[in-house]
């Protein structure tokens, strides 16, 4: 499977020479993952389509494209944001992970390919979003595969910005969380403004992006302490 190629067929505009950071990067995670636990995915072509595909379907949406200031929480090994940052430079992204040695992988990754518009921060989501240097800055807000909804919006939601959106990356379960999920949406001062299905379908995937909208500005008691939104997620 050839990036640009795989790209092209969901419909996302990739450069050769963004095709090439992306093999960089890739090849980077997989080296790295023999000595640090980054992705138990290994396989090139799972890697191209559940890393890299799965991370770039929000793109070509208005809210993704209008926004110029995007905060990727929980990044992992980079993703989404990595595979964001490459096909839109012109963007900024900010990669925050709880931990340090995943974020030092990723700047030296990014500092060798040459993808200079993203920074990391080392923190957990429930502090930086109490520091106003990171409090509703953001216009968007990307995270994949970290928490169940409720958890997430507490995570999210408070570094948004009025009128700026939170895409929650979902599997086929996303009807569910979004009824467990609905009050602690709204405490948080977002509402969902719709679904929208992933093209995944030939790649046996069924993904979902759930577009969280932020309609007031959160409460100054959220989010509260460090381990309590995984713990006790709103009802």
């Amino acid at each position: 499977m050839q990036i640009k190629d795989a790209f092209d067929a969901v419909s996302v505009s990739c450069t050769t020479d963004m095709a090439q950071q992306l093999e960089r990067y890739m090849e980077g995670v997989l080296s790295w993952n023999e000595k640090v636990n980054l992705t138990a995915i290994t396989d090139r072509d799972e890697f191209i389509i559940k890393h890299f595909l799965d991370s770039v379907l929000c793109c070509g949406f208005p809210e993704y494209e209008s926004a110029k200031k995007i905060i990727d929480v929980g990044t992992g090994a980079g993703f989404p944001g990595i595979p964001l940052a490459v096909v839109s430079p012109e963007k900024q992204f900010i990669l925050m992970d709880s931990l340090k040695k995943r974020l030092n992988i990723i700047d030296e990754l990014t500092d060798s390919i040459g993808i200079q518009n993203v920074s990391t921060v080392h923190a957990r989501a429930e502090e930086l979003a109490r520091n106003k240097e990171h409090r509703e800055q953001y216009d968007l807000c990307v995270s994949r595969a970290v928490a169940n909804l409720a958890t997430l919006s507490e995570y999210c939601l408070p570094f948004i910005r009025h009128g700026g959106y939170l895409l929650a990356y979902k599997g086929p379960d996303a009807d569910d969380e979004i009824a467990q999920a609905k009050k602690a949406v709204f405490l948080l001062g977002g509402q969902l403004e719709r679904v929208e299905s992933a093209p995944l379908n030939q790649y046996g995937l069924d993904h979902r992006i759930l577009f969280i909208k932020k309609v007031r500005n959160t409460p100054a008691k959220y989010p509260r302490k460090a381990g309590t939104p995984s713990k006790d997620p709103l009802k």
